[in-house]
């Protein structure tokens, strides 16, 4: 693998590559492999230096998909992007699915419960000594949003990310394989997401590499909206993304998870020139 977990001058790009029929942000468009394989293709030829493979919406509410049909979706496409050479990343909850996409050619672990989901995951990852992205959960979609209650939410997430690095450390897990991800989004209302960005240097304080992930969240799409009106699509909401992920790289951030690849690389491609230019 030659993706560095050191923070650059400018983040990584990690491009989305949603293999389910019940995605957010593209409603199934690449539920097909072929179709998925294609798009992390695009993806790559677009600038992105990661692909994270997900079989699993994890929106609110969405119902978790059978381990058996979760491989299913995820494991083609693993080995069909495998011979582009790009870092692969396997966005799992279960350790079985992690396992498998390592075999057929993924280089990183992503998962959204930092082992909470499956107490198998922290053995697999230190056997593995891969790079595992433990993000901060409360729970599954299906009834996460209830448990977004916080009296200040930049110091409990760090506080539950640290608890959660100590049981993984507990069961071999070492701390240079580590990458936070606060978890916009997960258990989290707008002003929480919000409260988080404006301290993302609170987490990049802890040492560890810091992955970014708001691309079309919800409460991007409520910008500008008045009070009780639908956000706007997933779609149209990659400008906010861009903004978010421009201020991620001003404050240390190692990746950014993205839909719109292009749009951000050409916004850091601007960054680059502002900075050169000083």
């Amino acid at each position: 693998m030659s993706v560095s977990l050191e923070a650059g001058p400018r983040p990584l790009v990690m491009g989305v590559v949603n293999v389910t029929p019940d995605s957010f942000s593209d409603g199934g468009r690449w539920f097909d492999p072929a179709d998925a394989i294609a798009h992390g293709e695009q993806l790559v030829a677009q600038g992105a230096q990661i692909l994270d493979i997900g079989g699993e919406s994890t929106r609110p509410g969405a119902e978790r998909p059978s381990e058996e049909e979760e491989a299913r979706r995820v494991v083609p496409v693993v080995r069909g992007l495998a011979p582009t050479g790009v870092t692969l990343s396997v966005d799992t909850m279960r350790a079985s699915i992690a396992e498998a996409a390592l075999e057929a050619g993924a280089h990183i672990i992503n998962d959204v419960s930092a082992g909470l989901a499956d107490a198998e995951m922290g053995p697999l990852a230190a056997a593995t000594g891969v790079p595992y992205i433990a993000m901060h959960w409360r729970g599954h979609s299906a009834d996460m949003q209830s448990r977004a209650v916080y009296g200040d939410v930049v110091a409990e997430v760090r506080t539950e990310l640290e608890a959660r690095l100590e049981e993984l450390f507990a069961v071999g897990v070492r701390r240079e394989q580590v990458i936070l991800d606060p978890g916009y989004g997960f258990a989290k209302l707008a002003e929480h997401n919000w409260r988080l960005l404006a301290h993302l240097d609170d987490l990049v304080a802890t040492g560890y590499p810091v992955l970014v992930g708001t691309s079309r969240k919800t409460f991007l799409g409520r910008l500008g909206r008045p009070d009780g009106a639908e956000p706007v699509p997933p779609a149209e909401r990659d400008a906010a993304t861009a903004a978010t992920s421009m201020y991620a790289a001003q404050h240390g951030a190692w990746a950014v998870r993205v839909h719109d690849v292009a749009g951000t690389c050409a916004a850091f491609d601007v960054l680059d020139a502002i900075r050169a230019a000083g």
